[in-house]
């Protein structure tokens, strides 16, 4: 938490590329006793200043009226700590450049920009959402998806079934993706098929990118291509229809994605952080829950250690040849 001239982040921020964030090196804050404003802080607020925290919540493809859903949240956490909340909304990138320029305090992520937070902010993730469409409670299936008429079939093996992918239409959801495209490649790289991600087009016989699943997962239903890699839940609505899943089947999974969290910036005391954890898990409770879904269609938040909830992520750039 921080003491701060107010300021907007929106959509607005510059999308840089995460891959280019260069961190900053920033001077630490003088920790905070507690939620209740002391005469120094008093002072501060007195000079046009006012002690807040902020919360990034990143726009995704299935989450609709955000800001509001957002607001809501922000109204229940702030009730919670006694302290206001202003919530922001924005992409994984301006999320993790409002972490890293002390900007925001909290963000929710998904686990590629997690990393880049902890890298560019030591920011960590203390809690994981979980989701009915998670096959792992907080982790979930990448998959690679077939049209359920497809010659392609599991086999006994991984390295069987992934062979027969030799010579076919590959279509990856973006070459950013977890789900959809650093484990898939981190699997083939496992399984002996390709050595890293630049050699991908000598196995397949050409590749595209959706941009988003469900434009990957288009391509499959179209004919425009043989096979797609994205997330288990992409093969629900509101990514695609009934109709569409029940055209579709999975030729393979892998297991472990780590599920979206929220991090929380090195800056903000621990105290404050631990009441933040408890006031969050607080959206679990029944009369507060429909908050939580809402946002992002999740139902429940956990405690996760950063280091084990990202380490699948962290194997798989590595297999993959893709730097953090």
């Amino acid at each position: 938490m921080r003491l701060m001239t107010k300021g907007v982040l929106g959509v607005s921020v510059a999308s840089v590329a995460l891959v280019g964030m260069i961190a900053s090196t920033f001077e630490e804050k003088s920790a905070i006793a507690n939620l209740i404003p002391d005469q120094k802080e008093q002072t501060l607020l007195a000079q046009g200043k006012t002690n807040e925290l902020v919360v990034i919540f990143p726009s995704r493809s299935d989450s609709t009226d955000l800001q509001n859903k957002a607001n809501a949240v922000a109204a229940f956490l702030s009730k919670q700590l006694g302290v206001p909340v202003k919530a922001q909304i924005g992409d994984d990138t301006a999320a993790v450049e409002a972490l890293r320029a002390n900007r925001a305090d909290i963000a929710f992520l998904s686990s590629r920009p997690a990393l880049k937070a902890e890298q560019l902010a030591n920011a960590r993730l203390y809690l994981a959402e979980v989701r009915p469409t998670y096959s792992g409670k907080y982790t979930y299936n990448s998959v690679f998806v077939v049209p359920k008429n497809s010659p392609l079939k599991t086999q006994s093996t991984a390295k069987a079934t992934l062979t027969q992918l030799r010579g076919k239409r590959m279509a990856f959801t973006s070459p950013t993706s977890g789900s959809g495209f650093i484990f898939p490649t981190g699997e083939l790289v496992k399984q002996g098929l390709v050595p890293n991600r630049d050699r991908l087009n000598n196995f397949f016989g050409q590749v595209t990118y959706g941009g988003n699943y469900s434009k990957a997962i288009q391509a499959v239903l179209r004919g425009q291509a043989d096979v797609a890699a994205v997330s288990e839940y992409a093969l629900n609505p509101p990514y695609i229809t009934e109709a569409e899943k029940n055209q579709l089947r999975i030729l393979y999974k892998i297991p472990g994605v780590p599920a979206h969290g929220v991090a929380i910036d090195d800056d903000v005391p621990v105290a404050t952080r631990n009441k933040i954890i408890n006031a969050m898990l607080l959206l679990n409770q029944p009369q507060n829950n429909q908050l939580l879904r809402n946002l992002y269609n999740s139902t429940e938040l956990v405690k996760i250690d950063h280091n084990q909830h990202l380490a699948p992520l962290r194997n798989a750039l590595k297999l993959a040849g893709i730097q953090p």
